[in-house]
């Protein structure tokens, strides 16, 4: 238990450290620090996770390390938004590979019915900002991040006793929110503090992702 709370800590400073120099308020090339070493971080907080489920836990791990790797790209926003679009989708697809495993794609449709129309929505907002080189990745990348949350929520409503199951949901709700933000603040209009709430949200929804593995007692 110190051991994850010191790692919890560990991570929430150094997500601060990472959104303060994104925000201008420390040196901002300690961003190209932070940033990574936060999801390093999280990554650390799955490793030692789903000794009881070892498909669920590669995969969940995988889906860090893209994301990690979409990360880096993202560095640079302009020259590195594409593969870092392209890194994150294949993350997504790890994560709906790891939310299969307790439970077929698509078994509860009420959630795939929810998401389906939020993710509907978000594109409608975006859509004319999108310039015609990104829409077919953009839409690609949002039907990913859409039928991941879902999935996760499907896991929720099929256990909903099951804790894990519940981190699984949290964080789809959480990936959706951020990457809602970050393509507004991109495509739409800027947002104030923009770094502040993209970043909060997605390392919430990443941690959340990383403890829907079980931790052995």
């Amino acid at each position: 238990m110190k051991h994850h709370t010191t790692l919890a800590s560990l991570t929430a400073l150094s997500a601060v450290l990472c959104i303060a120099a994104a925000l201008g308020l420390i040196t901002p090339w300690l961003t190209f620090v932070f940033k990574p070493l936060t999801t390093l971080l999280v990554i650390a907080h799955a490793w030692p996770r789903g000794a009881d489920t070892p498909k669920q836990r590669r995969l969940i791990l995988i889906g860090l390390v893209l994301s990690l790797a979409g990360d880096v790209f993202l560095l640079w926003p302009n020259e590195g938004f594409l593969p870092g679009l392209v890194s994150f989708l294949l993350a997504h697809l790890a994560y709906i590979a790891a939310f299969c495993v307790p439970l077929r794609l698509a078994a509860k449709p009420l959630a795939f019915a929810v998401y389906a129309v939020v993710a509907a929505l978000i594109l409608s907002q975006l859509w004319s900002g999108v310039p015609a080189g990104l829409r077919a990745p953009v839409i690609a990348y949002v039907v990913c991040l859409a039928t991941m949350a879902a999935q996760a929520a499907a896991w929720w409503l099929k256990h909903p006793a099951e804790p894990t199951a519940r981190w699984a949901a949290i964080g789809g709700v959480l990936f959706m929110a951020s990457d809602s933000l970050l393509a507004s603040n991109k495509f739409a209009a800027p947002l104030p503090l923009s770094p502040l709430w993209v970043l909060a949200t997605y390392w919430l929804a990443q941690w959340c992702i990383a403890s829907s593995l079980k931790l052995k007692a």
